[in-house]
């Protein structure tokens, strides 16, 4: 092999890993194990998305290394959002649901406290379907309006006045229909999902418009206090949402 052909095959096998210390620090990983961990592939959720094998190998423990993982994909044993997973570096990010068939067990990704990834273990009734924060709206081509949500996917609605920006939609994995609408506003029920109040749970006492360039603010009263922080890290949820009990017809 030539010298610059062996610096394509180093490069693309580094292309292919994440600097530990500088993963996000929504990565559930530990930074001064091992120097390199996988990287994720393009994707939802940009940076912050965890490769699938991650969560595979080092948080569940159902695959000791990639060959394992790679099998079980290919076995279609692993599903991501109601569809089997095809990429062991598929990024995984908040509000996913995983599901493994074969074992009867399903996780939604869930904010941890600190803004780090976890798995909430919820019953296969409440895995038909993925919350997701609408952070735009806007009327796109043919007058069709069309919701932006958090995680990169865009949603189109024949109803747009029913939605807003901050509010919160359930989208069943079949058929793509609205299961569930969470309105933003004073008395909703939500999460922090980033900044010092990572994965503190509260309703909404008051939200406060700023004129001018700077976020608006929302005052949060949880069981453990109250607390204030940024429109753009918090999410509205549902009671049941959090509890992993919804019922079946959700």
């Amino acid at each position: 092999m030539t010298t610059a052909a062996r610096r394509d095959s180093e490069a693309t096998t580094m292309s292919k890993h994440q600097k530990r210390l500088s993963v996000p620090t929504s990565w559930p990983v530990e930074r001064k194990t091992a120097t390199f961990t996988v990287k994720a592939s393009a994707g939802p959720h940009g940076e912050a998305g965890v490769p699938l094998l991650i969560l595979l190998r080092d948080v569940l423990g159902y695959v000791d290394s990639t060959k394992e993982a790679k099998f079980a994909i290919n076995e279609g044993s692993v599903l991501v959002n109601g569809e089997p997973a095809s990429d062991v570096r598929r990024p995984i990010g908040m509000f996913d649901i995983l599901g493994f068939p074969g074992r009867d067990a399903y996780f939604r990704v869930f904010p941890d406290e600190g803004g780090r990834l976890a798995l909430t273990p919820i019953p296969a009734g409440a895995a038909d379907g993925k919350l997701a924060k609408i952070v735009d709206k806007r009327q796109v081509q043919g007058g069709e309006t069309q919701l932006s949500l958090h995680d990169g996917q865009n949603y189109r609605v024949d109803d747009p006045e029913s939605y807003g920006t901050g509010d919160s939609i359930v989208i069943g994995f079949e058929g793509a229909d609205v299961l569930a609408h969470f309105p933003f506003e004073e008395g909703a029920l939500v999460t922090a999902v980033d900044g010092q109040h990572a994965g503190r749970i509260g309703e909404v006492e008051s939200i406060t418009v700023i004129r001018g360039s700077s976020p608006n603010t929302v005052a949060v009263s949880g069981e453990d206090g109250s607390f204030e922080t940024i429109e753009e890290y918090v999410v509205v949820i549902d009671e049941q949402f959090v509890s992993g009990t919804e019922d079946d017809e959700q």
